[in-house]
């Protein structure tokens, strides 16, 4: 089976810093996988060079066993590939609706047309509307987005990730700066939103990581030190020692 997203030895490099060393990585589509590892462990970098924010210094990217590295990040999401960022990216003054529309309409082959009205194109509107409905914002289809709860506003960065139809999602931290009640629902959101696609998150909540994740890759000084279910991964010494610690050694629950 290919690979939806596959790194084969890829190194990054920022002047002498070497960031990235050699990460080699193959999910399987429809697998959701969690890439945890401690500060400075070169996770956002990873996430940059898979979507085209970096360039890799060698080595290559895959995505459906097509190459990818080298792309601009639009293409490589025209290609099937989305991401979300830690800090939410959205159109502010725009509605919730607005928002997520903006990410349909290119997915449906729309391109810019003065002459076209918005309001008269069916097929983009009912998307929309599926969109907010999934992740469970109808009710708030007219507010500007700069007027959600910070909860929300992860939510709708989420539907604008969805609404593309990308079959690979990346998610940079989904969960930071939420409450224990609103990360509870917001896995539940991923869990839906991400059903039959394939995942691949960074997450420093250990409770997150462990209830949801498929695999689970572990990144220390750009290099992965182990790839393997939760269970697994929590078994390893290697990583006990590397970052999850004496908790998960001595078999408790990862708070």
């Amino acid at each position: 089976m290919t690979p939806a997203l596959e790194l084969r030895n890829v190194h990054k490099s920022f002047g002498k810093t070497e960031v990235i060393r050699g990460t080699t990585l193959a999910v399987k589509p429809g697998e959701r996988v969690a890439i945890i590892g401690p500060n400075g462990a070169g996770k956002s970098t990873l996430f940059n060079l898979i979507s085209g924010r970096f360039g890799a210094s060698s080595g290559e990217i895959l995505l459906h066993g097509h190459k990818i590295d080298g792309l601009p990040p639009y293409e490589i999401n025209r290609l099937g590939l989305a991401r979300s960022f830690q800090v939410s990216n959205l159109f502010v003054r725009l509605s919730v609706f607005e928002n997520v529309r903006c990410a349909v309409l290119w997915h449906l082959g729309y391109r810019y047309a003065f002459w076209r009205f918005l309001a008269d194109l069916r097929d983009a509107n009912e998307r929309t509307e599926h969109v907010l409905e999934i992740i469970g914002l109808t009710r708030c289809r007219d507010v500007l987005a700069m007027n959600l709860s910070y909860a929300e506003q992860r939510a709708l960065e989420i539907g604008i990730t969805i609404a593309g139809g990308s079959q690979v999602i990346l998610l940079d931290e989904p969960t930071a700066g939420m409450s224990q009640s609103e990360t509870r629902r917001f896995v539940e959101l991923i869990r839906q939103v991400t059903v039959g696609k394939t995942l691949l998150t960074v997450e420093h909540d250990m409770g997150v990581v462990f209830g949801l994740a498929d695999r689970i890759a572990v990144l220390v000084y750009g290099q992965v030190i182990a790839f393997d279910t939760p269970d697994a991964v929590r078994a390893n010494p290697r990583v006990q020692q590397a970052y999850l610690g004496s908790v998960l050694a001595e078999g408790q629950a990862p708070c």
